[in-house]
């Protein structure tokens, strides 16, 4: 096993890709088990003991074993196909990635299948396992960690956006967020704000990753940041809205406020106008994702932009890898201010 380990670290790290498919029968020899009960255990079938699942699960991730959908009748040998696993298709951040899916399986004659948790992360693992049964590798947005997704993989390649979490197992599309979050609060730090505060979301990616990182920037620069300045809401106009008013109350010193994403600061601004905020005179604004909709908000909204199309091909570009039998190290997408008029 430990040999087999190495193998999957190697190809992470740029060694020789392997040419040969893995067959499911050499899934069964290594596991000592019969060819009938890795079927069984690849399919997530009831009627085998739990710990030579284990093993045979193990067996074939080491082994990168990619159980053939053809062979079921499930698809045209001819065509490939990618599943894509999102949050949420009503966000307006992840259509444009999907597209960003779609535009690069085109150029390669691949088929793009489109599934959402619906904002419901305990929906991934029965979605993953649905989903692996009718394509020939996934994207998605997840949350779990490679060990409570392995049951379910089934051997599928599979690439995972911006969960903030690494992998020997899955191809890796990663998104530089700290180097975004620096550049909005070095920013606010440049229009003079020492008292900056934060609204946050629960993500499914990672669910702290900004609050951690705007912690630490506040320590390198010696800005107060207390339980109060730090408010968290849900991930919606609505919800920045709410986490606007709650933050306002407790700070009303506060002149400047970095939002989670982009509907969020909409939110944010939306409260402002109303309590009579005037932004950015008052309070400075700045939003993260680089949505469209912040260009025709009035004041346009300074955003940390991420190139979700980019992002959407990125990810493709692993599963290239992935089902030519190489695992590849992570791609890094890293965003980029872009300075409006709510600053």
């Amino acid at each position: 096993m430990a040999d087999r380990r190495k193998d999957a670290t190697d190809r992470r790290t740029g060694g020789t890709p392997a040419v040969t498919r893995v067959t499911l029968r050499d899934v069964a020899k290594i596991a000592g088990v019969s060819h009938q009960t890795v079927s069984r255990a690849i399919n997530g079938k009831g009627e085998i003991d739990p710990q030579t699942q284990r093993r045979v699960l193990e067996v074939a991730r080491e082994l990168r074993y990619r159980p053939s959908r053809f062979g079921r009748g499930l698809a045209r040998p001819d065509v490939t196909s990618v599943g894509v696993i999102v949050p949420d298709v009503v966000n307006p951040f992840f259509p444009e990635f999907i597209a960003g899916v779609i535009k690069a399986a085109d150029s390669r004659e691949w088929q793009v299948v489109v599934a959402s948790t619906e904002n419901d992360p305990s929906r991934e693992p029965a979605l993953v396992r649905s989903l692996g049964q009718q394509v020939d590798a996934i994207v998605g947005y997840l949350s779990y960690p490679d060990e409570d997704l392995d049951p379910y993989v089934g051997g599928v390649p599979l690439v995972i956006v911006d969960r903030g979490l690494d992998s020997s197992t899955y191809g890796l599309v990663q998104v530089d967020t700290a180097t975004g979050i620096r550049a909005a609060v070095r920013h606010l730090i440049d229009r003079g704000h020492r008292r900056i505060a934060m609204i946050d979301c629960d993500s499914v990616c990672d669910p702290a990753a900004r609050r951690r990182i705007f912690h630490d920037l506040a320590g390198e620069h010696d800005l107060p940041v207390d339980d109060s300045l730090i408010v968290v809401g849900d991930q919606s106009i609505a919800g920045g809205d709410a986490a606007f008013v709650r933050m306002r109350e407790a700070n009303p010193d506060a002149t400047a406020v970095l939002a989670f994403n982009d509907l969020v600061a909409i939110g944010a601004l939306q409260a402002a106008r109303r309590i009579g905020v005037r932004v950015p005179d008052d309070c400075a604004l700045v939003g993260y994702d680089g949505l469209t909709i912040g260009e025709l908000i009035d004041p346009p909204l300074t955003t940390v932009h991420l190139d979700k199309r980019r992002l959407g091909e990125l990810a493709i570009g692993q599963v290239d890898r992935l089902l030519s039998d190489e695992l590849p190290p992570p791609s890094v997408l890293t965003p980029h201010l872009i300075v409006r008029r709510t600053t």
